[in-house]
């Protein structure tokens, strides 16, 4: 695309920062110029101030990067952030406010009526509230998100589904240790263990799909009826959150018709041919152990979605196995495409 446009990342050192760091490397379409973190990083080159966690190399690029504070002033239009929740919400308004377009991975604003929360397969017409930001906040610049990650890996595969009647889902997580971030959960806790409780993590998962899965009505989602419970745990696994989901869909379809509309599953990030989009956002898979997180949290550059073991339930009418990448598809690299998804949309012009 000629040119490629100037990025930062906001918590550049941390586990989603890092993951940014990666996922941008060699970007046809962005070049990240700036990083920012927190005081005590400020001012160090990037490789003294960050303990690289990823199963890839640093980037050499950005070893001697220097750390800016995370505030406006340097950083370029377009920002991804891996802020942490504690201190995410007023630094990111203030770089919205400042004219920066800020692509979140945080939760702070998540279920602000006028920020779009999106998975660009799902809900691409949701960044119509955009213009809503400097109406109503009188933001210069705008804030997107993108979801919890076990909410990306049950939204995706439910997307489908909604031409069924889709009215209720139960899901219960097993979610790798990774999306505690780093250094996360102690060693003692996790080993040979599953822990049943992340913090906030259920009522995440209830809220956002039903925002997710809504329609966009004069300027306002109005959210889908589907009725969600969720329970969370922790497992002894790096990467990939596995969900065993139960669903009720009142029309009825055979296990084959859903099956297909799964398998068939593409978005707008297909359509345009978006370099983070994979060719099939979900992937069927027909053995009876899989998906399974160490064999296939990475397929197509970790952004595809497993799914697998569909069959009836006796209590809800169907239930699955649904695994997908927690810090790539759940995370960064939903973060990546949704930027991806403003560039060729021209909300970046």
């Amino acid at each position: 695309m000629g040119v490629k446009i100037e990025v930062g990342v906001l918590g550049a050192t941390g586990m989603v920062g890092q993951e940014f760091i990666a996922r941008l490397s060699g970007h046809p379409w962005f070049r990240v110029n700036w990083i920012g973190a927190s005081e005590r990083s400020a001012g160090k080159a990037y490789r003294d101030a960050t303990a690289w966690r990823l199963a890839v190399e640093r980037p050499d690029w950005v070893e001697g990067m220097k750390v800016d504070t995370a505030a406006p002033g340097l950083a370029p239009k377009l920002l991804f952030s891996g802020l942490d929740a504690s201190v995410a919400g007023m630094v990111e308004e203030s770089f919205a406010q400042a004219g920066h377009v800020v692509v979140s991975n945080a939760r702070n604003h998540r279920m602000d009526p006028l920020v779009p929360l999106v998975i660009p397969e799902v809900n691409s017409d949701h960044l119509g509230l955009l213009s809503r930001q400097g109406e109503v906040k009188g933001w210069t610049g705008r804030i997107v998100t993108n979801p919890n990650c076990s909410t990306v890996v049950l939204a995706m595969v439910l997307a489908p589904l909604r031409r069924f009647g889709l009215d209720k889902a139960v899901v219960s997580t097993l979610q790798a240790i990774s999306g505690g971030g780093y250094p996360g959960v102690a060693s003692l806790d996790v080993v040979g263990n599953v822990i049943p409780f992340i913090s906030g993590e259920e009522s995440k998962i209830e809220t956002e799909t039903q925002k997710i899965l809504g329609r966009v009505v004069d300027g306002e989602v109005k959210q889908h009826p589907l009725l969600v419970s969720a329970g969370t745990t922790r497992v002894p696994v790096i990467n990939g959150h596995t969900e065993l989901v139960s669903v009720s869909l009142p029309s009825g379809p055979s296990c084959n018709e859903v099956v297909a509309s799964i398998s068939d599953f593409r978005g707008v990030p297909q359509e345009l041919d978006l370099p983070s989009a994979p060719s099939k956002p979900l992937r069927y898979m027909e053995s009876e152990e899989r998906p399974q997180p160490r064999l296939d949290a990475g397929f197509g550059r970790g952004m595809v979605v497993s799914v697998g073991r569909f069959r009836t339930c006796p209590v809800m009418g169907y239930k699955f196995v649904a695994m997908g990448h927690n810090t790539i598809r759940g995370a960064a690299g939903v973060a990546v495409l949704n930027a991806e998804l403003l560039k060729a949309k021209g909300f970046l012009d």
